[in-house]
């Protein structure tokens, strides 16, 4: 993340209540529960393993979201930044800032964390040699480019940024002024590492050590991960169930279907196929609220298919070929709104969202659509194959239905198809070795609810997510203002003009709002989701 002020946080998070309140709420009843006992949910394999600075994926989140506290915490209902771990981190100049950190705090091995549990991750997390996804978030600490250079040698270790002072005292300078950077600090890449990750990180990789209020008991890849309470979790957000059972599906329906028949508790991502029944069949278990969630099809830039001199006809012809309306209505149950720009209604008019941003571009309009395809020079290679995951999200059916849309927009039912890919982790490891030559499905979850992170992470140029390698230097250097901006309103304006550079370039093709959505079974209450559409875990009681 390159990130400076974009919105202030009492705006976001009015926004944020706003919609989280009109939709749903709390499930289950007040009654309560048993502390000990353990409830089984949906899971997928994660990509890679857990490290907090190489996981970008939803899998790997929501068990690092388990497993780790770091600085500050995102209050589930409001999605506002609150001290976790930190005692305080306070600024004079929003440049400089000092963390103090809370005593008391211990991983679940026992070892207590300190400034350097900290500091040390933050530098991994940084340093190019270690090869972590989520480096670029260390980006605006003094003594990145030496740690983690564009081009040319690595020169450093350690961020020049960094001081530790004492065990509880840490220090942060940045390269500019970043008022809202304490309120970034929430994210997993900044949680704090045991020295156990770094004495025998292969040990650590099989058996992730953290400091939440949960601890890994066991994980087979393909089946299952076991996780326990952590009794001795110092946090106040401790859980109120014994643990958790995360079982891997590789079809979201089979999922249903076993919480139907009482052999699994929770269902974060109710498939489409069941939208029209989820009410009656589960009798009133079940949510369904807004969320910073957005799904796209990436293009990808690195095939010089998508590159020509009139690509951008066909891409933006592409866009106008896709009756959003119709398919949100018919497979997702009103579920999903059809998106008309690159962010989220949660983060309000004030915080960045922009209604209608995209323009005719994301309008259905299939005359314009074939004609602009045309003048671009046709649909590269004569046909596009829309890479998907088929193991969760009911990606098929919607994938079919956009082909469907092309297809008789351009009066041939050949020239888009479904390219559906195995699994989860399997998908993106294709599109992480760029290896793809049309469309793919590209959902993102925000990290926080600032409107820089549904921009810079996907589509600055080098950005850890921007998995179709768009590149714009006008957008580029927007995006760097609104990140130099001290004034959170000029800031927003930036970051919306540099979406408007996004939307004439049609860098990505955006298709949906997407709601949050859960059902449970009767073993459980106390079931919300949070403001990213996670269940929250510790809260919810079995019995």
């Amino acid at each position: 993340m390159r990130a400076v002020p974009h919105a202030t946080w009492p705006t976001l998070v009015a926004a944020l209540a706003l919609t989280l309140t009109a939709c749903g709420g709390g499930g289950g009843s007040d009654g309560g529960g048993s502390d000990d006992a353990v409830l089984g949910a949906v899971w997928g394999d994660p990509q890679n393993p857990l490290e907090p600075a190489n996981t970008n994926e939803v899998q790997g989140g929501k068990v690092l979201g388990m497993i780790f506290r770091g600085l500050k915490r995102y209050d589930p209902e409001t999605g506002k930044a609150e001290n976790a771990v930190a005692e305080s981190v306070t600024t004079g100049d929003s440049q400089n800032f000092t963390v103090k950190i809370k005593k008391g705090w211990k991983f679940s091995n026992g070892e207590p964390i300190t400034s350097h549990s900290f500091v040390d991750a933050w530098n991994y997390g940084a340093s190019a040699k270690n090869n972590q996804k989520n480096a670029y978030f260390f980006g605006y600490i003094d003594g990145y480019d030496t740690v983690h250079p564009d081009s040319g040698r690595q020169t450093a270790d350690t961020l020049s940024g960094l001081k530790v002072v004492d065990d509880h005292t840490f220090t942060v300078r940045l390269s500019q002024k970043f008022s809202t950077f304490p309120d970034t600090l929430g994210y997993v890449a900044f949680a704090p590492l045991p020295k156990a990750f770094f004495s025998d990180h292969a040990t650590w990789l099989n058996k992730p050590v953290g400091n939440g209020p949960y601890s890994i008991e066991s994980y087979k890849r393909g089946s299952e991960m076991r996780l326990r309470t952590w009794d001795a979790y110092p946090g106040e957000d401790k859980a109120q169930n014994g643990g958790v059972d995360l079982k891997v599906y590789t079809d979201n329906n089979t999922a249903y279907t076993d919480l139907l028949a009482g052999n699994l508790d929770l269902v974060d991502d109710i498939p489409a196929q069941q939208l029209k029944n989820v009410g009656n069949d589960l009798a009133g278990r079940y949510l369904n609220t807004p969320a910073g969630l957005i799904q796209t099809l990436a293009l990808p830039f690195y095939d010089e298919g998508w590159n020509t001199p009139g690509a951008a006809k066909v891409r933006k012809g592409l866009s106008m070929a896709i009756n959003r309306e119709q398919i949100t209505k018919t497979i997702f149950q009103g579920t999903r709104t059809p998106a008309t720009d690159w962010t989220s209604p949660v983060l309000g008019e004030s915080g960045g969202y922009k209604k209608g941003l995209c323009g005719e571009a994301c309008e259905y309009n299939p005359a314009q659509a074939k004609k602009l395809i045309e003048e671009g020079g046709g649909l590269p290679g004569g046909q596009i194959k829309v890479t998907y995951n088929a193991d969760t999200g009911s990606h098929k059916e919607w994938v079919d239905a956009v082909c469907n849309s092309i297809n008789n927009t351009l009066g041939n039912d050949k020239s888009c198809v479904g390219n559906p890919v195995g699994t989860f982790a399997d998908f993106r490891n294709l599109v992480g070795q760029d290896k793809l030559t049309g469309p793919f499905r590209a959902g993102w979850q925000m990290d926080y609810p600032l409107v820089q992170n549904f921009l810079q992470p996907l589509y600055y140029t080098g950005a850890p997510s921007n998995d179709g390698k768009w590149s714009n230097k006008d957008f580029d250097k927007l995006v760097d203002r609104a990140n130099a901006e001290t004034d959170p309103e000029k800031a927003v304006q930036l970051f919306q003009q540099a979406e408007g550079v996004l939307r004439d370039d049609m860098g990505a093709i955006p298709l949906w709002y997407q709601n949050g959505s859960a059902g449970w079974s009767d073993r459980l209450s106390h079931m919300m989701l949070d403001a990213f559409s996670v269940p929250v875990y510790n809260e919810i009681k079995v019995g």
